[in-house]
């Protein structure tokens, strides 16, 4: 994201350079809007592991253990790519009330708890392709539902691949179906080792939202149903555009070297996580036009971030083309499985997240808790 300088270990994204103003502060508006923002961020079984606190002129985002799932994520992993995620709305929320966002991650060691640490460095009007995922950000979700019909262009799935590698990660398409199908099963095998696991069951059970529930956080049974408009309460969201989407986006590069050939046909669907609502999702409807595997060159706390700030932006960029992904963890969550999505795929780093896409015109709304139980403000300053 342009405007953005980063203060980090490993391979990250691009940074532009500014001189930092002296007693540039964000507004108390602006920190609301912002925290709001970056609470639209995907997590975990909707989690929302995050919070924030203002210090000085600076926004600090720390990880929230006591919304970890310490059966499915004993180590945190997800819970910090969730908070990656959160991080880079955060940005996206600077850019939107025209500050220059510079990052810290995991600045203070003494802190494990405390993410990450942006500041305002200077002034600058959005650019166009900060609009468009800016514009997104209301309705971007994880797509439970059966997809709409319509394939995802290949010149969009170019411009995700190259999102993840400017947020330090690598976004592998999977192209041959019978890799697809190798997937699938070693989801299943995951999913059926977590409903032998009482505590896995116990744990999803807390996490999962009746229709009549008034809980801003978890997975309601309605993410669910098929595609409707529905607005959330203290939610603001307008309804698709008529027409056709946008324009596919401009490649940021040339095509990456090492990626396999596209192919046409529809890929098969990953199983999902059904939150105990047995037979929830509908069955039939058109098939993904993608698969993919984001992964990064190590596993550990500083790119568990990178991958969460990756799938925020790929995520926001495919939504403004209004196509959306249904995310898959579950046979991440066991070493073994793990170890084998990597073998069966071949691939060089290690896999954080699989994804599937496919279009869809309209979207459920999943509610966030709202930005004032999100924000710790702290002591008084003189």
């Amino acid at each position: 994201m342009t405007g953005t300088t980063q203060r980090e270990p490993g391979r990250r994204p691009e940074t532009v350079g500014q001189p930092r103003p002296a007693g540039l502060r964000i507004t108390p508006d602006d920190v609301a809007y912002v925290v709001a923002a970056a609470a639209r961020a995907p997590s975990v079984h909707n989690s929302q592991p995050w919070q924030f606190r203002v210090r000085g002129n600076a926004l600090e985002l720390y990880a929230d253990r006591g919304r970890m799932l310490r059966r499915v994520d004993p180590g945190g992993r997800e819970m910090l790519i969730s908070c990656g995620a959160a991080l880079y709305g955060l940005r996206l929320g600077m850019r939107s009330v025209g500050y220059l966002p510079e990052v810290e991650l995991l600045p203070d060691p003494a802190q494990p708890g405390l993410v990450a640490r942006v500041r305002p460095v200077g002034r600058a009007r959005p650019s166009a392709a900060e609009w468009d995922l800016i514009a997104a950000v209301p309705h971007r979700h994880t797509h439970r539902g059966p997809f709409a019909p319509g394939r995802v262009p290949a010149r969009l799935l170019d411009a995700l691949v190259h999102d993840a590698a400017a947020e330090g990660a690598d976004l592998h398409l999977v192209s041959w179906p019978a890799d697809v199908a190798a997937l699938a099963e070693l989801t299943e095998a995951a999913s059926r080792g977590q409903e032998a696991d009482p505590g896995i069951r116990a744990e999803l059970r807390e996490w999962t939202r009746s229709e009549a529930s008034s809980a801003r956080d978890g997975v309601p049974a309605r993410a669910w149903a098929g595609p409707s408009w529905l607005d959330e309460p203290g939610q603001s969201a307008d309804p698709p555009p008529a027409g056709p989407p946008p324009a596919d986006p401009p490649l940021a590069g040339p095509p990456l070297a090492g990626r396999r050939p596209q192919e046409q046909p529809a890929h098969e669907r990953l199983p999902q996580r059904d939150f105990g609502l047995r037979g929830g999702l509908p069955a039939g409807g058109p098939l993904p036009s993608a698969t993919a595997v984001l992964t990064t060159a190590s596993d550990e706390p500083a790119d568990w971030l990178a991958a969460g700030q990756a799938l925020d932006r790929l995520l926001l960029r495919a939504a403004a083309r209004w196509v959306f992904a249904s995310l898959h963890s579950q046979p991440l969550e066991s070493p073994r499985l793990r170890a084998a999505v990597r073998d069966r795929l071949h691939l060089d780093g290690v896999p954080q997240m699989l994804l599937q896409f496919g279009r869809a015109n309209v979207a459920p709304a999943t509610a966030r808790r709202p930005a004032a139980e999100l924000i710790d403000r702290g002591p008084a300053e003189p």
